[in-house]
């Protein structure tokens, strides 16, 4: 039982599935403007698609992964589980994350777009176009749009709205600075890379320009409603000036490691200063 456990753990790509559910949860905490236990059912429900969509993802994409270093030892290209087990257990994770959300049918909708859009156009847009991040990062900006939605906002409320925009803009450097350091193991497997397009100088100063981009995309959302509180926004702004402070460096320097772990922990950051400011105003 407990290797069994274990290889739904790795096929569900729970780290991911963290923080789609920690966006989601912002959302919720900014239009509640509070906690409550009905955020609960819905978080849960946020969570176990996004542990489906990555079971899907993982059965959808294990030939790639048997071909590249970094997913040979996932639970597919090692033997442990068969492809038709492995889409066994993500319809169920995607069943139960869809009856959870049922109480919030569009939020429900929402999340099913979700993975419509993660396992039906980003996954295959991925063996035919190098640029497949861009449209991706719509995967990105939809988990807080559910919580606001199930915390009794609308989906086309300006503040909501800011912030899905600032996590679209955030996901393409994230995934652009892990495929410069994986941008071989990419062009091996078969897959188009933009490594292979554009030199390691050219491909940094594309993400240096997205960095910024998402900079900006942060210092804008108290523009549009996300937060009144001068605390909220000085540490968007500090916190953003980090980033592009780190981007300039990356630039400089080449150093791209240090730039993805930099771009993960600011992601964090302003989640965290958006959910204080949905709880403490």
């Amino acid at each position: 039982m407990k290797r069994r456990i274990g290889i739904v753990i790795e096929l569900s790509k729970v780290r991911i599935a963290c923080l789609s559910t920690a966006s989601a949860a912002t959302g919720y905490v900014l239009a509640h403007r509070g906690v409550s236990p009905a955020m609960l059912p819905a978080l849960a429900g946020v969570f176990l698609l996004a542990c489906g969509a990555g079971a899907l993802n993982q059965a959808q994409e294990g030939d790639i992964d048997a071909l590249m270093p970094r997913t040979q030892r996932r639970p597919i290209p090692t033997g442990r589980v068969r492809v038709r087990e492995a889409l066994m257990i993500a319809v169920g994770l995607l069943g139960a994350g869809t009856a959870l959300l049922a109480m919030h049918p569009v939020a429900m909708l929402l999340g099913l777009l979700t993975v419509l859009w993660y396992n039906g156009i980003y996954t295959p847009l991925k063996r035919v176009s190098a640029f497949a991040a861009i449209p991706g990062g719509v995967v990105g900006a939809i988990p807080p749009v559910i919580g606001w939605v199930a915390g009794g906002g609308a989906v086309t409320d300006p503040p909501i709205l800011a912030v899905a925009f600032f996590f679209f803009v955030w996901q393409v450097p994230h995934f652009w600075l892990l495929l410069l350091r994986i941008g071989d193991e990419y062009a091996r497997a078969g897959l188009p890379t933009l490594t292979r397009i554009f030199t390691r100088p050219q491909f940094a100063r594309i993400i240096y320009v997205w960095m910024l981009a998402t900079a900006v995309a942060c210092i804008s959302m108290p523009l549009f409603g996300v937060s009144s509180a001068m605390w909220t926004q000085v540490g968007l702004i500090v916190s953003s000036v980090w980033l592009g402070w780190h981007a300039t460096h990356m630039v400089l320097t080449n150093g791209e490691v240090l730039a993805f772990r930099h771009i993960n922990v600011y992601a964090l950051l302003v989640i965290s200063l958006l959910s204080l400011s949905g709880l403490v105003g």
